[in-house]
């Protein structure tokens, strides 16, 4: 794959407006498997953001200390991309409701 592929895919998914877009989207380029990886994948995050130990994570989510650990490395070395839309998220929901809280 080139920075140009990766580009394009990159600009397809900035180009959906509509949560039910992005759902029709991802429906389409992944499988079932892959979707729900990407999803605990971010409740691993999530629940890291808050504080919660491996152990935690595992009994709420079902994810292994594997999946954990490699969630957590990125969130200490990665890109900051989990550390941005927890962020986002966050702020989104504090707009919402006028008041802080856990994403």
């Amino acid at each position: 794959m080139t920075h140009d592929d990766a580009a394009k895919l990159l600009d397809a998914l900035l180009s959906l407006k509509t949560r039910e877009e992005m759902q029709a989207f991802l429906e389409d380029l992944c499988t079932i498997q892959e979707i729900n990886s990407m999803v605990q994948r971010y409740d691993v995050a999530l629940l890291l953001d808050q504080g919660l130990t491996y152990s935690q994570i595992a009994e709420i989510t079902r994810a292994s200390t594997a999946t954990i650990s490699r969630v957590n490395r990125s969130l200490i070395y990665g890109s900051d991309g989990y550390r941005l839309v927890i962020a986002r998220m966050r702020d989104a929901q504090e707009k919402m409701t006028g008041k802080k809280e856990d994403v």
